[in-house]
């Protein structure tokens, strides 16, 4: 029976991206703990393949105009609303049965800061004697929404490896931890004591995460195993829809070259991974450091077939052939850049550098070393024009690059964030404050933002036709009471695209091969089509 149990909650959502939850955070406060002489465990609720269809929240009941309809086409978007992982039935189960004295449960999305309570007030009881913490992105920056709850006894704002383990010793002692590093508490009066976040100066102070506690079962990519990597913390920059420097007060610091590569030997070694994602919020920043990390990966590792990737973004400029060449040879095949917008007028809104020389730079590098690339904007921001965003998505058609759209949803922390706050466009419950949600609508209204992330889908569908040696399909008018055959995707969507490319309608496929059009923008896909017949399309390979 562990000291502690350190808890991922379940997420419910239209999707998950299953190789981005493994507990990592959790993995690292647990090597802090066990460092401290605490036996701990890690309940991961997401370490399985288990999900089942709910109810859509009644908050989110104008998405169906938008999701309402299942579609079988490639121009599809989100449909089922899940509840992922195991239930809280089962948590509460697993915790009464560890008899821990703490649990410490993660709440890193304010998005699912819902579930994290859910799970704090369903262990709590089943297992009224131990102490719940709760931790993470959305405690640091919303610490007395949490501590609203009952349940929750403790907060840890900031580096929870650094502060854990000093919660813990003074529980166990009997002694207050009101000097706890980043702790949040109710005092006697009732009033809350709110601590400045933890911070863990020297990222070498602590020894490797505990990822002998993580399921890697579950997290496997084909046959072998995926880790996680965090080669350094925080970013200099200043991004308006970022709470990365704000929150933290931290500026950028990185880990030990020895450190980061006996970390990859460990999950090499130990986990069999051959898969590894750096999560770093701003891995390249430092060009010289990085390069020296590859050259490491590449001597320690390069016959192991180890497939790299920063998911997270890379920072174009930070980026040059030299680099980009070391990715290639250490194992990385996809480059994952963040542009953010092409319209200089939105990136000083977002107060971003412009980026679009370096970022062609690394496309043409990139195609160089055959690494393929996806480019990242950002639509649906507060006072961004749909008009702009549909410019981004040309920029990307021209280039060899798959586009990525992300719609905006305010951080808190962030500028962008007190900037809703303070026009009235927060929306009005947190679990809305998710891509997935269309949770802003201003200059960009909802219709335009799904509109935009159809458009995303379109484009890429082409591109990929481009790529597979087809070319793109004659534009046809709609014939009304057709009938596709929705098992055949690729088939479905040559002919929706023939019948959007004659009248810029975005139609979709039922199970039934039923055609119907989708809610969007007219405006916006013409106006894309109009732009689209003005440049040269390109795959992405």
């Amino acid at each position: 029976m562990p000291d502690i149990l350190l808890v991922q909650p379940p997420i419910r959502d239209f999707y998950l991206t299953a190789k981005r939850t493994l507990p990592y955070g959790l993995a690292c406060i647990a090597t802090g703990l066990e460092k401290a002489g605490f036996s701990v465990e890690i309940l991961d609720a997401l370490a399985t393949s288990r999900s089942r269809d709910i109810a859509l929240p009644e908050n989110m009941n104008y998405l169906r105009e938008f999701y309402g309809r299942a579609d079988r086409s490639p121009f599809a978007l989100f449909h089922r609303y899940r509840h992922y992982g195991y239930s809280f039935e089962h948590l509460a189960r697993k915790a009464a049965q560890s008899g821990a004295f703490l649990v410490g449960i993660s709440s890193l999305f304010t998005a699912y800061s819902g579930e994290a309570l859910e799970t704090a007030q369903r262990i709590k009881v089943a297992l009224p004697s131990c102490a719940i913490v709760m931790g993470g992105h959305h405690p640091t920056e919303l610490p007395e929404s949490v501590m609203q709850c009952p349940e929750v006894d403790y907060v840890i704002r900031g580096d929870g490896e650094h502060a854990a383990p000093q919660l813990a010793r003074a529980l166990r002692d009997g002694r207050s931890p009101l000097n706890v590093p980043g702790i949040v508490l109710r005092a006697a009066d009732g009033t809350l004591h709110i601590s400045g976040p933890a911070r863990l100066d020297n990222l070498n102070d602590f020894p490797l995460p505990a990822t002998h506690l993580i399921r890697h079962r579950h997290y496997r990519r084909g046959k072998r195993g995926s880790a996680v990597v965090v080669a350094s913390r925080g970013c200099p920059m200043r991004c308006s829809y970022c709470s990365m420097r704000r929150s933290s007060k931290r500026t950028f610091c990185r880990r030990s070259l020895t450190s980061v590569l006996a970390e990859i030997e460990s999950a090499v070694g130990r986990d069999s991974a051959g898969f590894i994602d750096f999560e770093d919020e701003n891995l390249t920043l430092d060009r010289r450091w990085f390069a020296e990390l590859l050259r490491g990966i590449t001597s320690r590792f390069g016959n192991a077939g180890l497939e790299l990737r920063a998911m997270n973004g890379l920072f174009p400029p930070s980026l040059d052939d030299d680099v980009i060449a070391a990715m290639a040879a250490a194992g990385f095949r996809t480059l994952n850049l963040s542009l953010g917008s092409s319209s200089p007028k939105q990136l000083k809104k977002f107060q971003r550098p412009d980026v679009r020389a370096a970022f062609d730079a690394a496309l043409a590098s990139a195609q160089k070393y055959n690494l393929q690339c996806v480019g990242y904007v950002i639509a649906g921001a507060p006072q961004q024009s749909a008009a702009d965003s549909v410019v981004d998505l040309l920029f990307l058609a021209e280039r060899r690059v798959l586009a990525g759209v992300s719609i905006f949803y305010p951080a808190p922390g962030s500028p962008d964030y007190r900037l809703c706050e303070s026009q009235g466009l927060l929306p009005t419950d947190f679990t809305l404050m998710r891509s997935s949600a269309l949770p802003i609508s201003h200059t960009t209204d909802r219709q335009q933002s799904a509109t935009l992330l159809r458009l995303g889908r379109a484009l890429n569908f082409m591109k990929s036709l481009l790529d597979q040696g087809a070319g793109l399909p004659e534009p046809q008018d709609f014939k009304t009471a057709v009938t596709l055959n929705p098992e055949d995707r690729r088939a479905v969507g040559v002919q929706l695209l023939r019948w959007f490319l004659s009248d810029g309608q975005i139609r979709g496929v039922d199970s039934r091969g039923k055609v119907y059009r989708h809610n969007i923008s007219i405006a916006l896909t013409r106006r894309f089509l109009d732009g689209l017949r003005q440049i040269t399309l390109r795959g992405c390979i």
